[in-house]
């Protein structure tokens, strides 16, 4: 096991899991049974998977398939994607899942963190912080899949995030997001040198470089990974894989 986390960060849309890029246009990479199955495989030792047509939709959190997929997991599994209230999550927790990601409803109703906090205790909740640039050039937090902009600079809402209880936080980068751009190093270690809480930076991850620089310039605590652990590289197609946890190490102590 890898001291820093490195998570595959699965996207969840009709049954089926689907890639992104900047948020949009989400391309079919498998099925999360399948998927999931691989990387039990592998021995990854953590996993988030978030339903990214479940807030826009306001539909409830598929129960159903997350069952199937909390039985076959073998890895803690953080799961985001419609959790609108307590008893949502509370469902979630029952089924077997570790950790409740919360993005959008706390940006309706803050008080849902301390909520679920007080009862399953600030390590099951992980506060998701999408940031995206506004037409300056400056980053700011959206939610609901991108589609809600709020008035909360990321440090502010990380803040508030804090004071919510959230026991880490998932900072995603909508603008490098699926692009195998690379990171904005300048981003992470901003939010991270800010936070009392551990950061999990993701968004336009390429290389093992990118990995490895997200913890040693970004400050990151952990690193999300979408797009390289779906395909076999820019331009490819699907290969459900996972960087050598051997060559990440070595680089990591470099």
């Amino acid at each position: 096991m890898l001291l820093t986390r490195f998570i595959p960060c699965l996207l969840l849309k009709n049954e089926g899991l689907v890639k992104t890029v900047n948020f949009r246009n989400p391309s079919y990479v498998g099925d999360p049974i399948n998927t999931i199955r691989i990387f039990n495989e592998k021995e990854v030792d953590e996993l988030i998977l978030l339903d990214i047509e479940a807030s826009p939709n306001n539909q409830e959190p598929n129960y159903k398939l997350l069952t199937e997929i909390a039985n076959e997991c073998f890895m803690p599994l953080a799961y985001g994607g419609g959790i609108r209230t307590f008893e949502q999550a509370q469902r979630i927790f029952s089924i077997g899942i570790e950790k409740v990601a919360i993005n959008t409803a706390a940006h309706k109703n803050p008080d849902l963190i301390s909520q679920i906090v007080t009862v399953y205790g600030s390590q099951a909740v992980v506060g998701a912080i999408d940031v995206k640039k506004n037409l300056f050039g400056k980053y700011g937090v959206v939610s609901n899949s991108g589609n809600s902009r709020s008035k909360h600079t990321p440090v502010e809402w990380l803040k508030i995030l804090e004071d919510a209880g959230v026991g880490e936080v998932l900072l995603t980068n909508v603008n490098r997001e699926g692009t195998w751009a690379g990171m904005d190093f300048d981003l992470i270690r901003e939010i991270s040198e800010s936070s009392k809480v551990p950061v999990i930076a993701q968004g336009g991850a390429g290389s093992i470089d990118d990995l490895v620089n997200a913890i040693k310039i970004g400050r990151a605590d952990a690193v999300a990974m979408g797009s390289m652990v779906v395909y076999q590289k820019k331009g490819f197609g699907v290969l459900v894989n996972f960087p050598d946890k051997t060559l990440l190490e070595k680089r990591l102590k470099e």
